[in-house]
């Protein structure tokens, strides 16, 4: 998210990495650190000077300022006040939401989870991470590439299970998971970690405003073969997006790319097995393993 990187449901709430260890900058986050700047140095702020204003570290500043981390809304509010309070700040920190490529992508994602109302989910390389078992998601962090220390796989662990909750503590959320047949076949970690997800993932679909469609093999072309989708909506009703790709994702606010998105989704939908067929099916790969 803590949250992990569904980010890949495999590598969930992780950033693309510059050399430095700090995500690699986008156009968006450079041009708005250098206005951060700009401003600062017009106050004749120094970086120390404006990190005790605003209540931030200088590193903090440093790396806003370079376009290596996205202000949050603290921050900016904080650097209004102390750059003259003018708005600008304000008005062009809204457009980071909506450039690809945020190394904060995963985060935004993550927040707005803690308040959905309803959430979708397809997936096509791995059993989404809110449907995980501990073993899987071992499996899945030990094979990471580059590898990842003992330490960093047992905070990853742990955050993947810590985002697992929401299944229990938001009852009044409509979940819908969309999974593809193969990905449980691949049999992750072995027979005896696949029968422990299937029985969990089950387990998952039993409370009412969760709902499981598996995506048989036996269907070809389907509506969403670009790739996973994820779609989330608020208590204000406004919905957001993401996309994923190799060490990076996309946070969408578009409309229209939303729009489409949902059409998909509805498609998927009916070109899945029903609640009842997939339970059938997941008991079935479970016997046979």
């Amino acid at each position: 998210m803590a949250w992990d990187h569904e980010g890949h449901d495999g590598h969930e709430g992780h950033e693309a990495q510059g050399h430095d260890g700090e995500p690699d900058p986008s156009d968006s986050l450079r041009t708005f650190g250098a206005f951060v700047q700009a401003l600062r140095e017009h106050a004749g702020l120094s970086r120390e000077d404006f990190a005790s204003l605003v209540g931030y570290s200088k590193h903090t500043v440093v790396s806003v300022e370079l376009g290596r981390r996205m202000a949050d809304a603290d921050f900016v509010e904080r650097a209004e006040g102390v750059l003259g309070n003018t708005g600008a700040l304000r008005r062009s920190a809204q457009f980071l939401n909506r450039q690809p490529g945020l190394a904060s992508w995963f985060r935004k994602w993550a927040r707005l989870e803690q308040e959905a109302i309803s959430l979708y989910t397809y997936e096509s390389r791995l059993v989404p991470g809110l449907l995980q078992t501990e073993a899987y998601a071992r499996t899945l962090f030990g094979e990471r590439v580059p590898p990842l220390t003992d330490a960093q796989l047992e905070s990853q662990v742990a955050a993947r299970l810590e985002r697992q909750q929401l299944l229990t503590a938001r009852p009044n959320t409509s979940y819908s998971f969309i999974v593809e047949e193969h990905v449980f076949l691949r049999c992750t970690g072995g027979p005896e970690v696949t029968r422990e997800l299937i029985d969990h993932v089950l387990a998952c679909a039993r409370p009412r405003n969760v709902q499981i469609q598996v995506l048989p093999l036996k269907r070809g072309v389907h509506s969403a073969m670009d790739g996973p989708i994820r779609l989330v909506e608020t208590a204000g009703n406004r919905w957001f997006g993401y996309c994923e790709g190799q060490e990076s994702g996309q946070f969408v606010t578009d409309p229209k790319v939303i729009s489409t998105l949902h059409m998909r989704y509805a498609k998927l939908r009916s070109q899945a097995l029903s609640y009842e067929d997939s339970v059938r099916l997941l008991k079935q790969l479970r016997g046979a393993l």
